[in-house]
């Protein structure tokens, strides 16, 4: 089974609601300060072609094992998508548009 690593995407008011209108509220982690996050999960080949096709995006390699620095257009898709989808498995469909 291959390995996954995490988009981080902030979720504001505006956009938990969005989730928990999807039935996806649960799935946002609470992080500093009461600020929730929705991780998204890439596998390999998801991961190197983010690289790839992001020439801003970065892989935290050393600590988090997290993809980093996407753009925050790139971000927001991500999560409509989640959220059109009800699922948090999208990063494939959603690769397929680059």
């Amino acid at each position: 089974m291959s390995e996954k690593y995490p988009i981080n995407i902030w979720i504001n008011e505006e956009r938990f609601a969005k989730l928990q209108k999807a039935g996806l509220g649960e799935m946002c982690e609470e992080m500093l300060a009461g600020l929730k996050v929705l991780r998204v999960y890439a596998d390999d080949a998801e991961k190197d072609k983010i690289l790839k096709v992001f020439p801003t995006a970065k892989f935290d390699s050393a600590t988090t094992k997290s993809i980093e620095l996407l753009p925050p257009k790139v971000k927001d898709a991500i999560f409509d998508k989640v959220v059109e989808k009800q699922s948090l498995d999208i990063m494939g469909e959603f690769l397929k548009a680059y």
